[in-house]
């Protein structure tokens, strides 16, 4: 993995020659830098497509057109607490993107669900997504797409056991 000089050319006291850090070689430094080009590129994607912030656009990305859901089950599904989300719910609700309503099995509970306005910027979500996809994989065979997504997998559940593990070390 080569070493991106900065935008003036090569970094101070760095020489291409130099070989790469140790680190930097590693697969899950590689799928790192993967995955943050891949969140930054989806970040300005969607802000250009549907004005969405990141955290606004994982929103009305788990909400999609599925039946109303309660403010902690959005939550649990983008990974974040309901006090993170909740200025962001508020702006998505002032921007029109967004309903609240009470639960009328528990009216305590808020269920949240997108409006026409919100399913709009989820479809653009979605399309823009597909063709990032597309995009990024056209490349591979049929072959070697499988087998991307096998190995992929696999390092996926060995990665989540590590972090079970490391959990358990604390």
């Amino acid at each position: 993995m080569s070493q991106t000089p900065s935008r003036g050319g090569s970094s101070p006291g760095t020489d291409e020659n130099d070989p790469p850090a140790p680190i930097t070689v590693m697969l899950s430094s590689r799928v790192m830098v993967l995955a943050n080009l891949l969140k930054r590129g989806a970040i300005l994607r969607y802000k250009r497509l549907a004005g969405l912030s990141s955290v606004e656009f994982g929103l009305v990305a788990s909400l999609g057109r599925r039946p109303p859901m309660s403010v902690a089950r959005l939550a649990e599904a983008v990974g974040q607490d309901k006090g993170q989300i909740s200025r962001a719910l508020a702006e998505l609700v002032s921007r029109k993107l967004i309903a609240k309503s009470a639960n009328p099995k528990d009216s305590r509970e808020v269920l949240v669900s997108l409006t026409p306005a919100g399913l709009a910027a989820h479809d653009a979500i979605v399309a823009g997504a597909q063709e990032r996809n597309r995009r990024l994989l056209e490349h591979l065979s049929e072959a070697e797409l499988q087998t991307l997504l096998r190995q992929l997998d696999q390092l996926t559940t060995i990665a989540a056991e590590m972090l079970e593990a490391e959990k358990v070390s604390r």
